[in-house]
């Protein structure tokens, strides 16, 4: 696609949005809600058409051809079978469409129903369904005539959230056990990190960036992209130079950036990322022996909230000014720290994984 526009009235959705997806692979549209991510899933099915710009699939313009005339297979949230049709049936319907031969449709149907596991389900309604094999069911009705593009419009956000894990794993098998080039669209960070190849992050109507679940996390090119993504504590700071910042008055080494000494910049860091070292890592005003940890901190647990896998720990610091810092530590950590409720210890807030950005006009 290139140079996509949506106009509703005197709203702007998309704003020349450009993208390449490569053949076969799965690429997820994320975004907060009103950013223009199903704008742009819809200008791809032909369902809305864009205001202006071009749309190729396999070297064939298909910016104004209808969706009938479309190569793709399309799931939506709501997952719209047909209730008075069988399972079967409903993933018969686009091959009878097609006038496909009787003995392949019931190969076909055969092989779809295997495939998603519910082989034994095929003389069923939907109503009689839970909503994850009814999602199972839209997917295989949608893989059913070999599209050479699925598109998923948030195909898990009405299940719950012990069914969505389960089918986020099962579908992501499944694109890869076809080769199916896939676009899915969805506001669930996690969903994205764990199912696609590449993620589009959109912000009001552009990409802020595009790169695989990696890039996009642990090295996010804008603030927006940053802060959508994961947790991240942020801190109004002042850049010193291309690797370092001052903080609440305090000195710290930072990952490089672009900004000039004396700009107002945000320094961001992940509450993952900051490791506890207990209350001795340093003695204060000791010289630096080689292999000191960055930036150690002397910090205050103010409060522990234990989340099952780890514990998120708000800690607070003279350091810091006035504000707090969330970090998530281990429960092995915190049982070999010792770390507890009005404790003391030192943090070491890694060089590499203090990222700083311009501040926001």
């Amino acid at each position: 696609m290139d140079q996509l526009w949506k106009t509703f009235g005197d709203f702007v959705a998309l704003k020349g949005v450009s993208l390449e997806i490569k053949e076969g692979e799965f690429v997820c549209f994320l975004g907060p809600s009103g950013c223009g991510k199903t704008t742009l899933l819809r200008a791809v099915a032909g369902l809305d058409l864009q205001t202006r710009g071009t749309i190729r699939q396999a070297g064939r313009d298909i910016s104004n051809l209808p969706p009938s005339r479309r190569d793709y297979g399309i799931v939506f949230q709501s997952y719209a079978l047909f209730p008075n049709l069988t399972i079967e049936k409903n993933i018969a319907f686009g091959l009878e469409n097609a006038r496909r031969p009787k003995a392949e449709i019931q190969a076909r149907v055969k092989e779809l129903l295997a495939l998603v596991g519910l082989s034994e389900q095929a003389k069923k309604y939907p109503a009689q369904l839970s909503g994850g094999q009814q999602q199972r069911i839209a997917l295989a009705r949608a893989m059913a005539v070999s599209p050479g593009l699925l598109l998923l419009d948030e195909p898990l956000s009405a299940l719950d959230a012990k069914v969505r894990v389960h089918l986020r794993h099962e579908i992501k098998e499944l694109q890869r056990k076809l080769g199916v080039t896939t676009i899915m669209v969805t506001h669930d960070q996690e969903e994205a990190l764990s199912m696609a190849d590449r993620i589009v992050v959109m912000n009001h109507g552009v990409i802020e960036q595009v790169g695989t679940p990696t890039e996009v996390y642990r090295h996010p090119s804008t603030l927006f992209v940053a802060d959508f993504i994961g947790e991240t504590n942020q801190f109004a700071a002042r850049a010193l130079g291309n690797d370092r910042l001052a903080l609440a008055g305090t000195e710290l080494v930072c990952a490089p950036h672009i900004c000039a000494a004396g700009d107002e910049v945000m320094a961001v860091i992940r509450p993952v990322d900051i490791i506890p070292h207990g209350d001795g890592a340093r003695s204060p005003g000791a010289p630096d022996p080689i292999g000191t940890p960055d930036n150690l901190v002397e910090v205050t647990v103010e409060e522990m909230e234990f989340l099952g896998s780890f514990w998120r720990c708000r800690l607070v610091s003279p350091r810091l000014g006035e504000k707090r810092l969330i970090g998530d530590f281990s429960l092995n950590a915190v049982r070999r720290l010792r770390i507890e409720t009005s404790g003391h210890l030192q943090v070491e807030l890694p060089q590499n994984r203090v990222l700083v950005f311009p501040k926001a006009a």
